[in-house]
C-alpha cells in the first residue's frame, strides 16, 4: 500500500479548539469510548477561556436560596430580549449546577463561604449572586481542570496546528485538513464526526479583548461546509477594557470589579448609569444612589445597581456619555472600586485586576480610579445547533462553545460563558461520539478535494502582488471598528460590504516571503479568508436587522421592532455566495412562556 502523501491520522472524534467547550467535548468523547483527538491553534492551555475572569454563572442557590433554574432561565431571556433559542437556555440554567459540581470533584478549587460553600458573586443581569470564581482568575482554574482530567484520561492532543478546511464524503463530514505552525507541513485528519470549539472573531476588530487565535475559523469552517450560522449581527462589546496605555487598550476589565462593589463615574464625578435604566430592568433596578448603596450593604433585597445591567446597556451607556464630551481624558469612563472597598479587601478578590493595572498601566487600583471603555469581546452568533446535541446542520458536524449560536440570543450575560462550554461541551462531545458510533462503512476522504486546499494555501508564496497580509487585517479592523461597531447605520453598512468585497480581492494578490516554517505573515494570510468570511457575515446580518436589539444598535432603526422579535437572520453559502435569509425562532412552550411573564 503506497503511503499518504500527507501525514494522516484517523479517530472516531476531531475536536477542533481547545478550550472550555473542546476540552470538555472531548473529555465526554473519550468517556463514551470514542477515540478522540484534540486539535489547539496554539499551545494546550492557552486558551481564551484563560481570560474569563469573574465567574461561571450557575443556580447553586449558595449564597441565595430563593435562586434556581427557572430564574436563571429567565435572566438569560430577558438578557438576550428574548431572542435566545428557549430550548438552550433551559438546558444551559438546569445543566449549569451539575456541570459546576462536577468541576469541583476533578479538583477546581472555588472561594468558599464561611460554612464552607462555594461563594457565589453579582453579576451585570443577574438577579442573584450567581457566580462561582476563584477570585478573579476563574477562567484559568477550569482550563487548569478540565486540562488535567483531558490528560489524565489520554487524550490524544494536536498543538500549534490550525485547521483550514472541513472535508465532506456527499453531504457529511469526513475530515478536516491542515498544518503545523511550526514546520508548514500539511496534515490530514480523517473522523467520523467533527466538533467545531474555535472560539469567536474578536481579531476583525481593532479594540478587542480577544487574543490572536480569534479569526473567526470555526464559524468559517462551517459556513464553507455547508452549515447554516445565526445571529452574526449581535456582537458583544464589553463595558470595561483597559483604554490606556495605547499598547494594552481593549484588555478585560472583569465585572467582577462592579459585581464587588465598583462604580462607573463620567469626568464629572457623577455616576451616570442612573440614566440609562430602561424599561425592562427598572423594576428590579436601584433608581437612586442611595438604592445602590442600600442594595451593597443589604443583599437581602436583591436589588441591583445600574453599573450591573446587561453588558449592551452598559457599553451603550459609556458610549454616550464619551460622545457627549464627559468622557475620561483618554476615551473611556472611570471605573471606581478604591472609594468604596478597603486594599486588602480589593487584592485578596481581584488579585488579576490590581497587578494587571499596576504592572500595565502604572495605577494602583485601591488608590485611584481605572479608565475603562467597551471593546470587542464576544459574538453571539454563530453555527445553528441541535440544542439536545449540539448537531450542525450538516451530519456528522457539532460546535459549543462562542462558535455556536443560539444560546444566548441578542446579548449574553456575563458568566453564562464559562457555564455554556461545559453545559454544550459536554453535550457536543456525546452527540459526535453517538454518531461516530451509528458511521458505518470506511472513512472516504477524496484526495482531489484535499489537493485542492493545498494547493490554495500555498499561493502567497507564489503571488506576484505587492499586497501585505498585515496591511489588509489592519485596514479590516478600521473597517470593522468604524462602520460595524457599537452603533451602526445603513450608510456605514453598506460602505463596510463594498470595502470587505474589496479586500477579498486584494487577498487573492497578498505575497508572502520566506519559507513555510514557523512564516507569521503566511499564517495571516491564510487567516485573512476566515476573518473576511465573518465580516461579511455580521455587516450582512447587521444590514438586514433593521432594528436596535441586544448587542445590535441600529442609529437609523433605534428601537426594537416587533417584527424582528421572533426572527433569526440565517447564513448560508452556496455555490460560493453567501445567501440571507430570515426564519422564526422555535415556538416556547407555554409553562416557560409564563415563566418570563414573571415580574420578579
Amino acid at each position: 500500500m503506497a503511503e499518504p502523501k500527507y501525514e494522516t491520522h484517523e479517530y472516531d472524534v476531531v475536536v477542533i479548539g481547545a478550550g472550555g467547550a473542546g476540552i470538555r467535548a472531548a473529555i465526554e468523547s473519550s468517556a463514551q469510548g470514542a477515540r478522540t483527538a484534540l486539535i489547539c491553534k496554539s499551545l494546550f492551555g492557552k486558551a481564551h477561556t484563560v481570560m474569563a475572569e469573574g465567574g461561571i454563572a450557575a443556580a447553586l442557590g449558595y449564597v441565595y436560596p430563593d435562586d434556581n433554574w427557572k430564574v436563571h432561565f429567565r435572566d438569560t431571556m430577558r438578557g438576550g430580549k428574548f431572542l435566545n433559542h428557549w430550548r438552550m437556555a433551559q438546558l444551559h440554567a438546569q445543566e449549569a449546577p451539575a456541570r459546576v459540581l462536577e468541576l469541583e470533584e476533578w479538583g477546581a478549587l472555588f472561594d468558599r463561604t464561611d460554612d464552607g460553600r462555594i461563594l457565589q458573586r453579582d453579576f451585570g443581569g443577574h438577579r442573584y449572586a450567581r457566580l462561582a470564581h476563584v477570585g478573579d482568575r476563574t477562567g484559568l482554574e477550569m482550563i487548569r481542570t478540565l486540562q488535567q482530567h483531558a490528560v489524565h484520561r489520554g487524550i490524544d492532543v494536536f498543538m500549534e496546528c490550525t485547521i483550514m478546511r472541513l472535508l465532506k464524503d456527499g453531504d457529511r463530514i469526513c475530515g478536516a485538513f491542515g498544518y503545523w505552525r511550526e514546520s508548514g507541513k500539511f496534515v490530514n485528519f480523517k473522523t467520523r464526526a467533527a466538533v467545531l470549539a474555535t472560539g469567536g472573531i474578536g481579531k476583525a476588530y481593532k479594540i478587542t479583548s480577544n487574543s490572536w487565535e480569534y479569526t473567526g475559523d470555526g464559524h468559517s469552517l462551517a459556513l464553507w461546509a455547508g452549515a447554516d450560522l445565526i445571529d452574526m449581527e449581535f456582537v458583544q462589546f464589553h463595558p470595561t477594557g483597559m483604554v490606556w496605555p495605547p499598547s494594552v487598550r481593549g484588555i478585560l476589565v472583569t465585572e467582577g470589579v462592579r459585581g464587588d462593589g465598583g462604580t462607573l463615574k463620567n469626568s464629572r464625578d457623577e455616576r451616570f448609569m442612573f440614566r440609562y435604566i430602561p424599561e425592562l430592568f427598572k423594576a428590579e433596578t436601584a433608581e437612586t444612589e442611595e438604592e445602590a448603596d442600600r442594595w451593597y450593604t443589604d443583599k437581602k433585597n436583591a436589588r441591583r445597581t445600574p453599573d450591573l445591567l446587561p453588558r449592551d446597556e452598559v457599553a451603550r451607556a459609556i458610549n454616550s456619555e464619551v460622545k457627549a464630551g464627559r468622557g475620561s481624558p483618554h476615551g473611556g469612563v472611570f471605573l471606581d472600586i478604591a472609594s468604596r472597598r478597603d486594599a486588602e479587601y480589593i487584592k485578596r478578590r481581584l488579585p488579576s485586576m490590581y497587578h494587571q493595572f499596576k504592572e500595565l498601566a502604572d495605577v494602583d487600583i485601591t488608590k485611584e480610579s481605572m479608565e475603562v471603555g467597551p471593546t470587542c469581546h464576544y459574538i453571539m452568533g454563530g453555527v445553528r445547533v441541535h440544542p439536545d446535541t449540539a448537531a450542525a446542520t450538516v451530519p456528522g458536524l457539532f460546535a459549543a462553545g462562542e462558535v455556536a449560536g443560539g444560546m444566548h440570543g441578542a446579548n449574553r450575560l456575563g458568566g453564562n460563558s464559562l457555564s455554556d462550554l461545559l453545559v454544550f461541551g459536554r453535550r457536543a462531545g456525546l452527540g459526535a461520539a453517538e454518531y461516530a458510533r451509528g458511521f458505518t462503512g470506511v472513512i472516504n476522504v477524496g484526495m482531489d478535494q484535499v489537493e485542492a486546499i493545498a494547493q490554495e494555501a500555498l499561493r502567497p508564496f507564489e503571488n506576484t502582488g505587492e499586497e501585505s497580509p498585515y496591511v489588509v487585517q489592519q485596514e479590516l479592523q478600521e473597517c470593522m471598528q468604524s462602520l460595524v461597531g457599537i452603533i451602526r447605520t445603513e450608510a456605514e453598512l453598506r460602505n463596510a460590504q463594498e470595502k470587505i468585497a474589496a479586500l477579498k480581492e486584494r487577498t487573492r494578490r497578498v505575497r508572502v516571503e520566506g519559507h513555510r516554517q514557523y512564516n507569521p505573515g503566511w499564517h495571516l494570510a491564510l487567516d485573512l479568508k476566515s476573518l473576511l468570511a465573518v465580516s461579511e457575515c455580521i455587516a450582512a446580518s447587521a444590514l438586514e436587522r433593521r432594528e436596535s436589539r441586544g448587542g445590535h444598535t441600529r442609529e437609523d432603526y433605534p428601537k426594537a421592532d416587533p417584527k424582528f422579535a421572533k426572527v433569526n437572520v440565517v447564513l448560508r453559502e452556496r455555490n460560493g455566495s453567501l445567501t440571507l435569509a430570515q426564519e422564526p425562532l422555535p415556538e416556547m412552550p407555554e409553562e416557560l412562556r409564563q415563566l418570563l411573564e414573571e415580574k420578579q
